[in-house]
């Protein structure tokens, strides 16, 4: 099989896999209230995700994450967690994870932890259930409290994502801080970015990371951590709450010198970066022309990933924003 090493020289290994587009939150920066989802023909079955991680595994991927979407809401997930497991349990994979709103994580942390899923990262952007209920469009943050406690019970490792959002979370990170430190939880911090059609005015959300920390900067002393996980945070230790906190800055600290990551979309796409709409199309060569087809496609896949994203232009210039919303790449 033929290494994974992009045109820039970068080493892929991991790999994120949207299961569906489908969500049972609305939140707003992430998609429009009455969003449009993917017929179920155009959505990769299990067998075909299975198949593909299975090649992309032999060429060399040791990192896997499910997302969506809402992966938990597709029907019988638990088929691919369990076969996605065999990987870790064989050593064919260093590492599993989720990314879930932790609407269902109660009733499926037991399967993940069964399964050799190591983390499950949860989207939580509040800790006040009204504005919870107004982010999301909806969704109860009780629910979701009682799945990531779940989750820790069953020895699953927890990171909360905040997305900050000026004049809406900003007042809440000491309390969010304090939350995950107080339950051992690692917290990641994220600048909203200029993705889909139909969300939430990009300039109103728009905060910059060093301003939406500020307050923690105040209080506490933030330390630098070498510690790095597989995605591009950076890390930093809260003291003295003992929080090791991630910074996610697509905007103003590009972090794309060591990218090493892919995304397969729900219906068979990779894009070769978030922050860009080139992709080539693996459903579509392993329906018509089988594996081989899909491993020809792989490598110009990672011959076009582009050195960097474009997302500071993009927010500055509402014409070049990417029409696609985050739950049709997977978070």
């Amino acid at each position: 099989m033929a290494s994974m090493i992009d045109g820039h020289g970068r080493h892929i290994d991991y790999l994120r896999i949207s299961v569906t587009d489908r969500c049972n939150f609305r939140c707003h920066y992430c998609m429009p209230e009455k969003q449009k989802f993917l017929p179920h023909a155009d959505v990769l079955d299990y067998s075909e995700i299975a198949l593909l991680a299975n090649r992309f595994i032999a060429h060399g991927i040791r990192k896997i994450r499910l997302t969506g979407g809402e992966p938990l809401v597709r029907r019988d997930i638990d088929i691919l967690i369990n076969e996605l497991g065999t990987h870790v349990q064989a050593g064919r994979l260093d590492e599993l994870t989720l990314t879930t709103n932790g609407s269902r994580l109660k009733q499926f942390a037991p399967i993940l932890a069964r399964s050799s899923f190591s983390r499950v990262n949860i989207s939580l952007d509040s800790l006040n259930p009204d504005t919870f209920r107004t982010i999301t469009r909806g969704g109860d943050l009780a629910q979701v409290l009682d799945g990531i406690s779940a989750a820790a019970e069953h020895g699953l490792r927890v990171k909360i994502n905040m997305v900050a959002l000026k004049d809406e979370n900003q007042s809440e990170i000491i309390a969010m801080a304090e939350f995950c430190a107080a339950n051992g939880y690692d917290l990641s911090l994220i600048e909203t970015m200029p993705l889909g059609e139909g969300v939430a005015d990009r300039h109103d959300r728009y905060i910059p990371m060093e301003d939406f920390i500020a307050p923690l900067r105040d209080r506490f002393e933030l330390e630098p951590l070498a510690h790095r996980s597989s995605g591009p945070a950076r890390y930093w230790n809260v003291a003295p709450l003992g929080l090791r906190l991630g910074l996610i800055t697509p905007m103003t600290h590009n972090f794309c010198d060591d990218c090493n990551r892919l995304r397969l979309t729900t219906d068979g796409k990779i894009y070769m970066c978030l922050g860009s709409s080139m992709h080539v199309d693996f459903r579509k060569a392993m329906r018509e022309n089988g594996m081989e087809a899909v491993d020809k496609l792989l490598q110009q896949a990672l011959r076009l990933k582009p050195a960097r994203h474009d997302f500071e232009r993009q927010m500055a210039e509402p014409d070049q924003r990417l029409s696609r919303h985050m739950n049709a790449t997977g978070g």
